[in-house]
């Protein structure tokens, strides 16, 4: 637009060029005076701003200009007619146009340098605002993107050098920003793994690939590997030229452990299944055989290679030794139902080439992580007559030899069993911890030959009225476990607990002369009480200890009302300490013979708690509390020192026989063990091959080298060493010659039935040939009868111990006895 008051004149008037070029010029062009009255408008004005300029021309500023503006840019107009050059960029406002501008304001002096007004100049900057707002929009997204990645991110030259680096990578590397800002990536790359990111670097930078993964190490700050999954993107110029790389970097240091514990876990697998004695056959839920361990391959005669992917049943063909006809394979069975099956029968397997191996085997499912049945596996080992006595003494090892039930290593593991089948099931489980009451009785009044009938009446009561998928085990002398494998509740272990007492009460072995035998049940619930092995065993004892209490002859279910100790324990742990103080325990003596003369070489020293001639507790009722307790450290010195005692007393008296001392596990541990030994042979003035420790099997392997180690100290004192009980614990003969022991006591379980049961005297024998291969003494105890004395004596046993030549007697009783020899 123009002004009116000139006329138009063809571009070609030299005159009127700078009015045309003023009214067409790309912006808005003002003159404002010193009483801020506009002046001069120039035309862009009507086209940009929808505003006649001629309206504008002697109008003041205030009065023409939007107040929104003048708020925003009135302050460069007035500091422009204060003589100050000034520039505006921002909003402007027209109505409801707005538009972003860029102005100029100058100032205009006349000759004595006095403002006479202000030019002003503002270009149309909306469309670059736009552009450069979305650019930096953009920009910070990316920013924000990159800084809070969850993942290590990194820009990089073409040569390794980091442009920018995020907070989860320094975390990760252990730099601050700057620190790692001047370093390479080839700086932090493990020197192993320079030469594969090396290569793919070089393949990026020409233009070979575009990306590249790979699996790397990086060193941290701190010099400890970290493994990660480096991501690299090329970045390019607008020539095509490689411009900068984009790194993501995550972390995999947890993956590797976890897959370095995987490979671990399964390479032992692998070596176990390669080298224990069993065969082992595994499939799928079709059936076909997924692999085969070396004796499996050996048995069936089919190789690992060959039988992958064949049907079980022509890899594993069983028939019936007696019908010669095909027997149905537990594993399909296992399988279906999800348990662990037995074979049952006299089962044979067929070799691929023909001939025969009697076997026994048991299958069990295979889970997967969800718990759902993935396939099956199948565990068969060789019964042959070579094995029968290994296998006989693998079964003693887990029952009870006077009963036959399942004992307590047995008992505990088919109790994790039947606590992980219900885990996986949402089943109940029970278990009802039995006691006899006033068993003792039974043994004081008519001998122990009848309390033994008893135990094993009562073993048949239970076991006849438990189902077959049902456990009952003797964990100790009169105390019994039942293991309910699955149960509806209290109701159901309640009804089957007085189903026991009843069937016990209407039968003839309930009644032993002028005695009516009952007992005492405690019961635990699984997953009410407990939810491991160990609660659920110590839950149902102190539910039975309450019975105990409440006067026997009853059940009770355990509830966390009961105390964590039950009140009959704690009182025997209160008298204990008293009984410590007050001199009232004391060291009885039973004889141990010489199997051929009969004269008496050697004593075991037991403990007794005794007050006016009568036991106050028996050790079976106070020595399991005071290893509870940790009074069995004191107990076991004060033992010790007067074994020691003792038997310098009858040394000087001309009496010198070996005094053997029974050694608790807690007692053995103790770090003062060897001094207090030590010192209780120096204060005796005992020459040490006179004492001799007894320590059970358990307690001897399950520290291992340390106990090697500490029973060589004992040795090299002139100690002698015995394995006690030996043959009903989890010893491998090959272990015996790996500790210094001298002597191996035969358990009274298997001298008790060795001149009328074949198995037990071939295995009495078996142990006595071969400790004397090992050049170790035998001591048998628990022998009762000539024909027992007889058998050992043939057998060639050492040393003789039990009630055929003598009670444990007071010291002074078996002094007049070795006077009288």
């Amino acid at each position: 637009m123009r002004q009116t008051d000139r006329e138009f004149v063809p571009a070609g008037s030299e005159d009127q060029w700078p009015v045309h070029v003023l009214d067409g010029a790309p912006a808005l062009i003002t003159y404002i005076d010193r009483q801020r009255r506009f002046r001069f408008a120039n035309g862009t004005h009507q086209a940009w701003m929808g505003v006649d300029p001629r309206q504008m021309v002697g109008r003041l500023v205030d009065e023409v200009v939007d107040h929104r503006s003048l708020a925003r840019a009135g302050a460069c107009l007035d500091q422009a007619l204060a003589g100050e050059p000034a520039v505006y960029e921002g909003e402007l406002f027209s109505g409801a146009t707005r538009t972003y501008m860029h102005g100029n304001f100058q100032p205009d002096f006349d000759e004595n340098g006095h403002v006479r007004g202000v030019f002003t100049v503002f270009i149309d900057l909306t469309e670059r605002h736009a552009l450069e707002t979305q650019l930096r929009e953009s920009e910070q997204r990316f920013y924000g993107a990159f800084q809070h990645a969850p993942i290590g991110m990194a820009m990089v030259t073409t040569d390794g050098h980091m442009l920018r680096v995020n907070d989860a990578l320094c975390q990760m590397l252990g730099y601050g920003e700057q620190e790692l800002l001047s370093l390479t990536l080839p700086d932090l790359t493990h020197t192993d793994d320079l030469p594969a990111s090396h290569e793919l670097t070089e393949a990026l930078k020409r233009g070979q690939q575009e990306t590249y993964q790979l699996e790397k190490r990086y060193i941290h700050r701190d010099g400890h590997a970290v493994h990660v999954l480096l991501s690299v993107s090329l970045v390019r110029g607008t020539g095509g030229e490689p411009y900068h790389a984009v790194a993501q970097i995550l972390d995999i240091s947890q993956r590797k452990a976890y897959e370095e514990a995987l490979f671990r876990e399964r390479e032992l697998a692998e070596v176990t299944l390669r080298s224990i004695g069993d065969a082992v056959i595994t499939t799928d839920l079709q059936h076909r055989v997924t692999s085969l361990n070396p004796i499996a391959e050996a048995m069936t005669g089919w190789t690992h290679a060959e039988a992958v992917g064949k049907p079980m049943s022509e890899v594993f063909q069983l028939i019936d030794s007696h019908t010669r006809k095909p027997l149905h394979s537990p594993l399909m069975d296992a399988i279906r139902r999800d348990a662990i099956v037995e074979l049952k029968g006299d089962a044979v397997l067929l070799h691929r080439n023909g001939f025969e191996t009697p076997i026994e085997d048991s299958a069990a499912s295979i889970h997967d992580h969800a718990g759902s049945v993935i396939g099956g596996v199948l565990v068969f080992h060789d019964v042959s007559e070579t094995r029968a006595l290994a296998l006989k003494m693998a079964h003693l090892a887990q029952h009870d030899t006077l009963t036959g039930l399942p004992n307590r290593s047995l008992l505990q593991s088919r109790l994790e069993q039947v606590l992980a089948a219900a885990l996986r099931r949402h089943d109940q489980a029970a278990l009802l911890h039995i006691d006899i009451d006033h068993f003792k009785q039974v043994n004081d009044a008519l001998g122990h030959a009848a309390g033994d009938a008893l135990l094993r009446s009562f073993a048949n009561c239970l076991r006849d009225a438990l189902r077959n998928e049902d456990t009952v085990s003797r964990v100790g002398g009169d105390e019994f476990v039942v293991l309910l494998s699955r149960i509806d509740g209290r109701i159901s272990a309640s009804q089957l607990s007085e189903k026991l007492m009843c069937l016990w009460q209407a039968s003839d072995a309930s009644r032993l002369g002028d005695l009516t035998i009952t007992f005492s049940v405690g019961i635990s619930v699984y997953p009410d009480d407990a939810r491991d092995a160990e609660a659920m065993l110590r839950n149902a004892d102190i539910a039975m200890y309450e019975v105990k209490m409440q006067g026997r002859n009853g059940y009770r279910f355990y509830t966390p009302s009961m105390s964590e100790r039950p009140a009959a324990r704690l009182r025997i742990e209160q008298d204990l300490r008293k009984a410590l103080r007050q001199g009232d325990l004391h060291l009885y003596y039973q004889p141990k013979v010489d199997a051929r003369t009969g004269g008496i070489v050697g004593v075991e020293a037991l403990l007794r708690w005794r007050v006016d001639g009568r036991d106050v507790y028996l050790p079976d009722e106070f020595i399991p509390v005071a290893e509870e307790t940790g009074l069995i450290v004191p107990l076991g010195e004060w033992v010790l020192r007067e074994a020691c005692r003792q038997a310098g007393a009858w040394y000087r008296a001309g009496h010198p026989i070996v005094v053997a001392v029974n050694v608790a596990a807690p007692q053995f541990q103790h770090p003062g063990f060897h001094d207090a030994l030590k010192a209780a042979l120096d204060d005796a003035q005992l020459p040490p091959s006179l004492i001799e420790l007894e320590l059970t099997e358990r307690m001897v392997m399950s520290a291992g080298d340390q106990s090697r180690a500490l029973m060589q100290r004992i040795k090299a004192l002139g100690v002698s060493l015995a394995l006690d009980d030996f043959g009903t614990g989890y010893c491998s003969l090959s272990y015996l010659k790996y500790f210094p022991i001298d002597a191996l006591k035969v358990d009274r379980t298997f001298v008790r039935d060795i001149a009328t049961d074949i198995d037990n005297a071939a295995i009495t024998d078996a142990i006595i040939a071969m400790a004397h291969s090992l050049d170790m003494s035998v001591v048998a105890e628990g022998v009762e009868t000539p024909a027992q004395a007889e058998h050992l004596r043939r057998a060639g046993c050492s040393l003789l111990q039990g009630f055929l030549f003598g009670v444990a007697l007071p010291p002074e009783e078996l002094e007049q006895r070795l006077s009288a020899a």
